[in-house]
């Protein structure tokens, strides 16, 4: 499905580049790490522009679970409440105003940053590319509370594959090596539209 840009009347220049990430998107995906049982989850990823440098980003995960009540198996009852919430996260998307000369950039690629907070206790800064519909990112920074848990470093995937974001997270924490922590494929639901610039 091609994504069509939206009216940039009402989107800063410096986003061009990740115009493609506007919108709702859900879909579901998979966490596996040492230590946290494989499971499946279901997200939703909300990314915004308000006519700043810059694009919002939120992020909501539930795990999924089994209905409580086995007849909701059999879809004998009504909708059973949303899972509860596993992960929240939320930042921003930019754009540097000036060209890094040491990212490795190739000539159809934009620098990028996307800054980022959950409510686990840490803010990360993750820096790299945008170009031809994919983005990655390893992290710059990462600050975390006293009490929050012990992650060193992360690399992001997000790529528009036949109009799905697919996304996948690696993630150094708790003493283990960078691996494999998430990956999702998700669908837009909504797209970007004036009322949001």
């Amino acid at each position: 499905m091609p994504f069509v840009l939206p009216d940039p009347e009402g989107l800063a220049p410096e986003v061009y580049p990740l115009a493609w990430l506007l919108g709702t998107w859900r879909g579901e995906g998979v966490v596996d790490y040492p230590g946290i049982d494989e499971a499946t989850f279901t997200q939703e990823i909300v990314i915004a522009s308000d006519g700043g440098p810059y694009l919002s980003y939120t992020s909501t995960i539930r795990l999924v679970v089994a209905p409580s009540d086995p007849a909701a198996l059999a879809g004998d009852v009504p909708d059973e409440p949303p899972a509860p919430v596993w992960q929240t996260e939320s930042g921003y998307w930019r754009i540097p105003p000036e060209r890094p000369t040491d990212w490795g950039l190739t000539a159809d690629q934009h620098p990028v940053e996307l800054l980022v907070a959950d409510p686990s206790g840490h803010v990360a800064l993750y820096i790299g590319a945008v170009g031809k519909g994919r983005i990655d990112l390893v992290s710059d920074a990462i600050v975390r509370a006293a009490s929050g848990a012990e992650v060193s470093a992360g690399k992001r995937l997000y790529g528009l594959v036949n109009g799905e974001l697919m996304w996948a997270h690696d993630l150094a924490a708790f003493g283990h090596p960078m691996q494999s922590y998430a990956s999702g494929r998700l669908a837009r639901v909504e797209a970007f539209t004036d009322d949001e610039a």
